[in-house]
């Protein structure tokens, strides 16, 4: 044992059995983990035995411990505070850490004479007022536009200090002849009639629009008993601009009117948790973070570390009610805040649609990676591959078989190769079953693997990583005989695809395995599957097709194998034959066997009832 272990243990021993907060150092004396205990040393004692149970991220924590620290609080409410104090000022390398991936659009209120409303994806600590974040700048721009329609605030950059418009410096523009803005630049609006509109600005952004619909109500009923008409058509037609733009926001619920919903979207080592805000039954704010997982990161641990960040720096509060999948392990932390776990109705599609932007943005940044970084994303999926499927090493290399008959007639196979997580179609192979008689799925299934790993022997040709059989536990039953009979079994991993695409079947295990449903380890073995499935009905069709052909016109007088294959060649269809002229045909056939099928076909059309 190394002088860094007797040490270590040393330490461990005389650890106390209470509760408190744990600490990790490494040879530079840095904090590389925070952990809460229950017990300090019965927690920490787990790091250094049973290492074969800890995952590869714990091994290597655990080899750059050089020294740990701790605190003992009176109960285990004092621990999770406690951590959740020091994981913020020293921001451990393996606890959970988040990162904003992306800039979301804002609208911002300035804070200036006049205030201007504006988009911005900056948000700074000048003093203006911030709304958002908004899900896609579609959703900021159509909100910008309504209040620009039906609001009329200045959209100038002019300096409007008070000294300014007492010297007349200004002129009005074209927007205040448009109506679309009060002057103020020219002392035409004061700054508290302006304010009242911004007042208004604020209830739209917070989703109220009722504010507006009065003040616009009450001008229009005002400027009519004045017999002022076309002003009265003009607020006339920003009711009209109210009504669309409620038509078109996204309402969500009529009966949940204010809450926040979090949703938790995990995947290999980072998660995204979405965050969706409420107000009046809109969605007024959308955002997505992400998370690096950390050591021993529990789902519910991600949800509170992620729903502490948005409350510090996006939404600065949470509604009296939360929606989430499950308890944060936090909850402790927001005094006043009820969180709601639903399990139907309204809040659980709510909790649903959160999930599916988080989806959404994750398949973004998926694409982003894969564009930017083609090898990291290869092997961060083919590292989730072999975590999901249980594999000794990346499959870099898949082949997938299917079988594919029609009442047993024209019987054919297809495999598929995937290279990275993507087809090979040089490589696709299909095969004629040749030794079945009738509609025998798993005897067919033998004939095919043995026909493919037999030949890839004998010339001593790269074995896969991994085997997919398209079907159940017979299929995969009768694929395995071949691989033990050939002596590959324990060479080449295999499983079976059942029609029910999650499940996964192992040879000799009769339960199946359920793959996540959000990873993209299924979404890959189904795309496998579906393109060995398009690939054997492709080709059977083809043999469908020119086994009709073959039948009808092999009842022509004279015509052969080898007329066949010539007419086949060339006019690909009966219906093309029959539509051939004499010339055409002898072209192909000579003369006399041209004249035969024209005789043929205008034969059968008499007999035609």
């Amino acid at each position: 044992m190394s002088t860094r272990e007797e040490i270590l243990r040393a330490e461990v021993a005389a650890l106390p059995l209470k509760p408190g907060v744990y600490q990790f150092l490494d040879r530079d004396g840095k904090v590389i983990y925070v952990g809460k205990a229950k017990s300090l040393r019965k927690r920490v004692s787990s790091y250094f035995v049973n290492s074969k149970e800890h995952s590869a991220k714990v091994l290597v924590l655990v080899r750059q411990i050089c020294a740990i620290k701790h605190i003992v609080v009176d109960s285990e409410q004092d621990a999770l505070l406690l951590e959740n104090s020091l994981i913020k000022s020293l921001q451990p390398r393996y606890n959970i850490l988040l990162k904003d991936d992306k800039t979301y659009p804002w609208i911002v209120l300035r804070r200036e004479n006049f205030p201007r409303v504006e988009s911005t994806r900056i948000v700074s600590h000048d003093g203006s007022q911030y709304f958002g974040p908004y899900g896609s700048i579609s959703m900021q721009r159509s909100i910008l536009e309504f209040i620009r329609e039906v609001i009329p605030l200045r959209t100038c950059k002019l300096n409007l200090a008070p000294q300014n418009i007492a010297k007349g410096k200004y002129g009005v523009c074209l927007q205040y002849h448009l109506g679309n803005c009060k002057a103020p630049c020219v002392g035409a609006q004061s700054e508290e009639e302006y304010a009242e509109l911004l007042t208004m600005v604020k209830d739209v952004l917070k989703g109220d629009l009722r504010p507006v619909r009065r003040y616009l109500e009450e001008n229009m009923q005002q400027a009519a008993s004045e017999l002022k008409f076309e002003l009265a058509q003009r607020f006339k037609q920003r009711l009209e601009a109210l009504e669309n733009y409620q038509s078109r926001s996204v309402i969500v619920s009529a009966k949940i009117v204010d809450c926040d919903i979090f949703s938790l979207l995990e995947d290999d080592d980072v998660a995204y948790c979405n965050f969706i805000r409420l107000r009046r039954g809109s969605i007024v704010a959308l955002h997505t973070v992400r998370l690096t997982t950390g050591v021993d990161a529990s789902a519910e641990d991600m949800l509170s570390a992620a729903i502490q960040y948005i409350v510090e720096n996006i939404s600065h509060d949470l509604s009296k009610e939360v929606i989430v999948p499950y308890m944060p392990s936090a909850a402790i932390l927001f005094d006043g805040v009820t969180f709601t776990v639903p399990k139907r109705g309204e809040k659980s599609d709510l909790l649903e649609f959160s999930l599916k932007s988080a989806r959404i943005y994750r398949a973004e940044q998926m694409k982003n990676l894969e564009i930017k970084n083609p090898e990291r994303h290869t092997e961060r999926l083919m590292n989730a591959m072999q975590r999901e499927l249980h594999l000794d090493h990346q499959p870099r290399h898949i082949e997938c078989f299917d079988n594919s008959n029609l009442q047993g007639t024209n019987p054919v196979a297809s495999c598929v190769v995937f290279r990275d997580g993507k087809p090979s179609r040089k490589e696709y192979r299909h095969f004629n079953v040749k030794t079945v008689v009738g509609p025998d799925d798993f005897a067919s299934m033998r004939e095919i693997v043995y026909r493919r790993y037999s030949r890839l022997l004998e010339e001593g040709a790269e074995l896969p990583d991994l085997i997919i059989v398209d079907g159940g536990k017979g299929q995969l039953s009768s694929a395995y005989e071949v691989l033990c009979a050939l002596g590959i079994e324990k060479r080449v991993p295999i499983v079976g695809l059942a029609k029910r695409i999650e499940e996964i079947f192992f040879p000799d295990d009769p339960m199946p395995y359920y793959l996540s449903r959000t990873g993209e380890p299924l979404k890959v073995v189904c795309h496998i599957r579906d393109e060995a499935h398009r690939f054997g009905i492709t080709f059977h069709r083809q043999k469908r097709s020119k086994a009709f052909i073959k039948s009808e016109l092999e009842q022509i007088d004279g015509i052969g194998a080898k007329s066949l294959n010539a007419l086949l060649k060339r006019f690909k269809t009966v219906s093309k034959v029959r539509e051939a002229s004499i010339d055409e045909l002898t072209e192909v056939v000579g003369a006399k066997r041209a004249q035969a099928i024209v005789k043929y076909f205008a034969v059968s059309d008499i007999e035609k009832p």
